[in-house]
C-alpha cells in the first residue's frame, strides 16, 4: 500500500513541476494576438474530424473451447487524431465503438492471464469488424515472481519514510524542506536514484538549475541509465535554460527509454513550440493525452501550439479543457485571461451584418 501511494504521490508532484511555467508560450501568443494577428479560426483537423466518421466493433474471444471474453477492456487509438477509446465488452464478448474518424488504429487488450494483445487496423468506410483471440500465459518459473521487486525490498524503512515526506514537502510547495527529507533518504539509501530525481525538481523550483543538471544526471547514473524521468528532468532545465534544441535530444532519448510517459510528451510539446514548431508541438500533446486522458498539462501545450497558428477557437477550447480538469490550479487565472483575450479576437471577427 505504501508503494501505491508513493506512485500516486510522484504523479502530482510531476505534474506540479511543470504547472508553474507551461503558460510560458501562451503568454507570448497572447501579445501576438493584441498585435493584431489574425488567422483561421477552425483547424483543417477539426474540419477533417467532422467529415469522415464511422465505428469499429468485434468479438474478443478466449482461447481454446473457453468461450468468449466477458467484460474485458479494448483500447483504441489514432496517433493521426489524438483519439483514446476503451471499452468493455458485454457478456457475449463483443464491443462497438461510434464515431470515430477514419484512419489507422492500434487495438490493444490488456487481461490478468493473457498475454497482451496488439494489432492495428484500419477504419477507412462506415464501419469495421473484428475478431480479436486472447493467448493464455505460460506458466511462470519458480522466483520470476520476485524478481521485480528485489531492488524495493533493498530499500530501508526509513529511507521510504523520508521520501515520502519530501514527496509531501513537494505537494505544499516547501521546496527547501522537501531537500531535507530527499537528503536523509540518500543518505539511508545511497542508490536511491527516485529520491535523487526529486532533489532536483526541488532544485529546480528553487532556481538553482546548474545544480539540478547535476543532480538529474546522478538519478541516470545510479540507475544505470535506465531511468527516463531523470532525461526529462535535463530537457526540462535546458528548456528554461533557453537550449530548446539541445533539451529535444535529451527528452526524445528519454521516451525511447519510456514511450509511455504523457509527461514527456509534455516536456517534448513545450521544446517545440520554442523551436516554433507547432505542428509537431500539438503531435507531442496528442501523444500524451493518448496515454492519460485527463493530463490538463497537455491541453496548455495544445492551446499554445493552435495559438502560434492563430487558431484561436481552437485554442479556446484548448484552454477549457485545461480549466475543466485543472479549475484550482497556479495557472488558472492566466489560462483564463488569455482564453478571455482569445474570445475577444474571435468575437470581433465574427462578420458583421
Amino acid at each position: 500500500m505504501q508503494s501505491k501511494l508513493s506512485r500516486v504521490q510522484k504523479s502530482k508532484v510531476s505534474r506540479r513541476f511543470l504547472q508553474t511555467y507551461l503558460l510560458y508560450t501562451s503568454i507570448a501568443a497572447v501579445a501576438l494576438v493584441v498585435g493584431g494577428f489574425w488567422g483561421p479560426s477552425v483547424c483543417a483537423q477539426s474540419l477533417r474530424m467532422e467529415k469522415q466518421v464511422g465505428s469499429i466493433s468485434g468479438t474478443v474471444y478466449l482461447p481454446g473451447k473457453s468461450g468468449l471474453a466477458t467484460q474485458v477492456a479494448v483500447s483504441l487509438k489514432s496517433h493521426e487524431w489524438g483519439v483514446y477509446r476503451s471499452v468493455l465488452t458485454d457478456y457475449g464478448g463483443h464491443f462497438e465503438v461510434s464515431g470515430l474518424p477514419q484512419g489507422a488504429y492500434e487495438i490493444s487488450i490488456e487481461e490478468s492471464g493473457y498475454e497482451p494483445l496488439r494489432d492495428s487496423a484500419k477504419l477507412d468506410g462506415p464501419s469495421l469488424n473484428l475478431d480479436l483471440h486472447l493467448i493464455a500465459l505460460a506458466p511462470k518459473t519458480p522466483g520470476s515472481a520476485y524478481t521485480v521487486s528485489v531492488r524495493e525490498l533493498k530499500i530501508p524503512t526509513r529511507a521510504r519514510e523520508e521520501f515520502n515526506k519530501g514527496l509531501d514537502s513537494l505537494a505544499k510547495s516547501d521546496w527547501a524542506g522537501s531537500l531535507v527529507h530527499f537528503t536523509k533518504a540518500i543518505q539511508q539509501f545511497p542508490g536511491y536514484y527516485e529520491a535523487v530525481y526529486h532533489q532536483g525538481v526541488a532544485e529546480t523550483n528553487l532556481g538553482q538549475l546548474g545544480k539540478a543538471l547535476e543532480t538529474f544526471q546522478k538519478a541516470i547514473d545510479l540507475s544505470g541509465g535506465r531511468y527516463a524521468r531523470g532525461d526529462f528532468g535535463i530537457g526540462y532545465v535546458l528548456y528554461l535554460q533557453g537550449k530548446a534544441s539541445d533539451a529535444e535530444t535529451i527528452i526524445r532519448r528519454g521516451l525511447e527509454l519510456d514511450a509511455n510517459s504523457a509527461d514527456g510528451y509534455v516536456i517534448l510539446g513545450l521544446t517545440l513550440l520554442r523551436l516554433n514548431r507547432p505542428d509537431e508541438a500539438e503531435k507531442s500533446a496528442r501523444e500524451a493525452l493518448l496515454r492519460n486522458p485527463n493530463l490538463a498539462n497537455a491541453y496548455l501545450v495544445l492551446a499554445d501550439s493552435f495559438a502560434k497558428r492563430h487558431n484561436y477557437r481552437e485554442q479556446v477550447e484548448g484552454l477549457n479543457a485545461y480549466l475543466k480538469l485543472a479549475p484550482t490550479s497556479q495557472a488558472t487565472a492566466r489560462a483564463q485571461e488569455i482564453r478571455e483575450v482569445a474570445m475577444k479576437i474571435l468575437a470581433e471577427s465574427q462578420p458583421k451584418n
